[in-house]
């Protein structure tokens, strides 16, 4: 059960996160959405300019979910980590091997919680390689490479370098991971 119950969907492609959005919006009658990535990296941030929103300190057990010594210990983690041999993981343990529920870790400044780790989560912007032309009014950069989407946030196979409010990454919208969920937000007036 580790994208079951309180934890984190997972296996979402882009394509489902909006089909998901957009029956959510007709059941409720509200405008639900994806964040831009300029909306996630100001949630995410909570007003701080450090590279994540604790501190700039990467040990990150005590606020989100990342790579660690509780996944280290596994056989699994091993062999991720022997696969993808750039994994390094913190010499602390947050409690969790994979995801972990909601809510599990301290809010951010703006009561958001789990923003970074956990899982990866999709932005509605077309992912571009540099976010220097991007829209400067916060809205989702809807040109460059539109057949792969921005994610945010990195999950609990991330260490330090992508436990970051600024960390930004490409995937193909057509596909699942089980390191991406997604996060609703809802348009207000």
């Amino acid at each position: 059960g580790w994208g079951r119950g309180r934890r984190p969907v997972i296996n979402v492609s882009w394509e489902d996160a909006q089909a998901y959005v957009q029956w959510l919006s007709r059941e409720t009658g509200e405008d639900y959405r994806l964040l831009s990535e300029a909306e996630w990296e100001y949630a995410a941030r909570a007003g701080t300019d450090t590279p994540r929103y604790w501190s700039g300190e990467p040990e990150h057990c005590r606020h989100a979910n990342g790579l660690d010594q509780d996944l280290a210990r596994t056989s699994e983690g091993r062999a991720w980590m022997n696969e993808y041999n750039r994994l390094n993981p913190a010499q602390c343990a947050d409690g969790h091997e994979k995801s972990a529920p909601a809510g599990s870790y301290p809010p951010n400044a703006f009561g958001l919680h789990d923003v970074m780790g956990n899982v990866n989560e999709w932005t509605q912007d077309c992912w571009n390689n540099s976010y220097s032309d991007a829209p400067d009014d916060g809205s989702a950069w809807m040109s460059g490479d539109c057949s792969s989407r921005s994610l945010r946030g990195g999950g609990w196979l991330g260490g330090a370098r992508v436990l970051r409010s600024a960390f930004r990454i490409g995937y193909p919208a057509g596909n699942r991971y089980f390191l991406i969920g997604l996060r609703v937000a809802r348009s207000m007036g």
